[in-house]
């Protein structure tokens, strides 16, 4: 299959999915927003966005789902705010939570790697967090967007699941989970499940595939795309909500990292 093949398929599955998470999240995320000043955000990405300057600045997120990350930066004192998302089904929730809140923010649903050139160099800020590298065919294209999105000195951010998580097998039943999957698997996981890591309930879905990028991948797509190392740090809170029968063990691999990369001036 070709990168487009594999986004194209990943698009339908997430617009089947859409719905589904609307009923399980939407009518409160509805409530949360019409609150002045609300924020989803975790303390980690809270702490690290304040550290690194939001007030008056440009902030890009990339595969933003249905915007609520992205509304509660708006809700920090970010300047302007867009967000792009492959499925025009979580698009059009982002659009009415901004609306619902009264929120300022640009949503457009597009092939991340067909993001339109004329946004290019048009932000200070780079957002990428839970679930969006492993859905990426093609990691180095990927971050090949988001340098020519960011302005010279421009910043990118990602608090993202741990790779090492992707050797685990999603919401196993097992008391003491096992190692099922090699880190260095090649293939992507092909899966007719479904897409509902909120209510856990699985149905027959359009085929999604996930790739199993390794860390160094990531580290090298930045590097090899003008964008510097200037933070690393590993962690063991869970942000994917699909690892229950891991973060319950007394000793814990990584579970998540926080990633800090700035753009040549």
């Amino acid at each position: 299959m070709k990168r487009e093949d594999y986004t194209a398929a990943n698009r339908e599955a997430w617009d089947e999915a859409a719905p589904i998470h609307a009923r399980r999240t939407f009518d409160q995320l509805l409530a949360d927003f019409r609150k002045p000043g609300h924020s989803c955000l975790d303390a980690l990405e809270t702490r690290t966005l304040q550290a690194i300057g939001l007030a008056g600045k440009a902030i890009v997120q990339i595969c933003c789902n249905n915007g609520r990350e992205l509304l509660s930066v708006k809700n920090l004192g970010a300047g302007r705010c867009v967000g792009f998302d492959i499925s025009e089904g979580f698009i059009a929730q982002a659009r009415r939570l901004a609306e619902a809140g009264g929120i300022e923010a640009e949503f457009l649903a597009t092939d991340v790697y067909r993001i339109p050139a004329s946004f290019d160099a048009n932000f200070d800020l780079a957002i990428i967090t839970i679930g969006v590298l492993g859905w990426m065919p093609d990691l180095g294209g990927f971050f090949a967007v988001v340098a020519r999105l960011l302005e010279p000195g421009g910043v990118l951010f990602i608090h993202e699941q741990h790779p090492i998580m992707g050797m685990f097998e999603p919401g196993d039943p097992e008391p003491q989970p096992k190692l099922r999957y090699s880190y260095f698997k090649a293939d992507p996981f092909r899966d007719e499940t479904g897409l509902d890591y909120w209510g856990h309930e699985t149905y027959k879905s359009k085929p999604t595939y996930w790739f199993q990028h390794r860390l160094s991948d990531t580290i090298t797509a930045c590097l090899e795309n003008g964008l510097a190392l200037e933070a690393f740090t590993e962690h063991d809170h869970d942000i994917s909500n699909i690892f229950g029968s891991v973060t319950a063990q007394p000793i814990l691999p990584p579970l998540s990292y926080r990633l800090i990369a700035r753009k040549a001036r």
